[in-house]
Formats: C-alpha cells, sequence, structure tokens
C-alpha cells in the first residue's frame, strides 16, 4: 500500500517577518524542488502548482513559498528587489536542509519572473549546494551579469515562443551561464503558458531536468 503524501503550511522566519509555505513531500522522495514565485504571484499560483504536482507524481517534494508578504508584495521596491527575494530563498534553503525529512534530498529550483532571478543569484553563491535550476518565463537577466557568470548549477531556461522581449533577455542571460545549460523556447506559447498543451509541456521539461540531476532516469513528458 502506497504511503500517504506529507502536506504541511510552513512558516520560515526571514529578518523580521514570517514567510509561509507550502510543503508536500511523496512517499519516498528523489529530491526537493523549492519554488520562487515571479512578483505579483504567490504560493497560490496555479501555474506553479499545476508544475509541482508533475514533480510530486515523479518522487520529487515540493516547497511552494510566498518570498514576500502580502504588505510587501504591494510595494514596488520590494517586488523587484532581487537582493532581497534571493536572501528569502537562501532562508528557505537553508530550512530545508535542517528540516528531518528534506535535508538530505538534492535540492532543485524552479523560478518564474523575478523569481528565476533570485533562484540563480542563489546557485552563484558558493556555500549553497543546488542539484538544478528551471526558469519558467523568467528573468534571468535581472540576476545580473557578474552573478550569472559563476552560476555552475545545470539550469534550463523555458521561454514562450511569442514572448519575444523576454526570449531576448534570455538568450542574453544564457550567453553568460558558463555551466550545464539548455533554453528551451516552446511554440505558441505566451509568457503564461496560458495556450492549451503548453503547460504540461512546461512540467515534462521540468521533470526531465531535474530528475536527471538527481540522479534518476528521465521521466518523458508523455508519462504525465
Amino acid at each position: 500500500m502506497t504511503a500517504p503524501m506529507q502536506k504541511a503550511l510552513v512558516r520560515i522566519a526571514c529578518d523580521e517577518v514570517e514567510v509561509e509555505g507550502m510543503l508536500e513531500l511523496p512517499a519516498t522522495p528523489i529530491g526537493i524542488v523549492l519554488f520562487a514565485h515571479g512578483s505579483g504571484s504567490s504560493r497560490l499560483s496555479p501555474r506553479n502548482n499545476y508544475v509541482a504536482s508533475i514533480l510530486r507524481g515523479a518522487r520529487m517534494g515540493t516547497l511552494l513559498m510566498d518570498l514576500l508578504t502580502p504588505q510587501e508584495d504591494q510595494a514596488y521596491q520590494t517586488r523587484f528587489n532581487i537582493a532581497l527575494l534571493t536572501l528569502r530563498l537562501r532562508t528557505a534553503a537553508a530550512w530545508l536542509r535542517q528540516h528531518s525529512d528534506t535535508r538530505a534530498l538534492p535540492l532543485g529550483l524552479f523560478g518564474a519572473s523575478t523569481g528565476a532571478a533570485a533562484a540563480l543569484q542563489l546557485c552563484a553563491q558558493p556555500d549553497v549546494a543546488i542539484a538544478a535550476v528551471v526558469s519558467r518565463g523568467g528573468r534571468p537577466d535581472m540576476a545580473g551579469p557578474q552573478m550569472l557568470q559563476q552560476v555552475r548549477t545545470p539550469t534550463l531556461l523555458i521561454v514562450g515562443g511569442l514572448d519575444e522581449v523576454v526570449i531576448g533577455l534570455n538568450r542574453d542571460a544564457f550567453a553568460l551561464l558558463s555551466c550545464d545549460k539548455q533554453i528551451v523556447i516552446v511554440p505558441g506559447a505566451t509568457h503564461l503558458f496560458e495556450e492549451p498543451g503548453k503547460l504540461e509541456i512546461v512540467a515534462g521539461l521540468a521533470k526531465d531536468w531535474f530528475a536527471t540531476r538527481m540522479g534518476m532516469p528521465a521521466l518523458h513528458a508523455a508519462d504525465n
């Protein structure tokens, strides 16, 4: 009989505030993926929750975090403060490293929009061990050229084929990366991958990228 999924609302102290996240673990996880949402989004994002469900189906735990409090997310200066988002993400990663059920698991990062910039800045820090990172419609350029050049974590950038401005920004960031890397342009997809079947493609790509970097054979999108 399959053991039930563990699910818990967690609160993580960051500076003088607490941020919330939803931690879900399958019975025998091969790794844990920490989600970094974009500005104006949250752990309730239906798109990131869909991707997270696919990852859990492939035996990966997920932690969907709010990197900002609701009040902070209303202020432009904090919504686009990549250094602050990176600090919060680092705190969440450290929490996972201390949690008894996740501390031994390979850690992956999934970033959207500004969350992708924070994820890559964290990967550039030499004292943080990240197995793999995936960006969905992200702004990796906002991590900054110097940080991008220091990233050694296997990095997958996924961009919608109709998201022309963001494609250019991702290609510029991709050129600066000197790690194991791949960029995938999803034909016919806009920034949020809202078109039928497009988010399923994103989830399949992310699943394979994380699985292979966490020591498992590729789990093809067709298996969804």
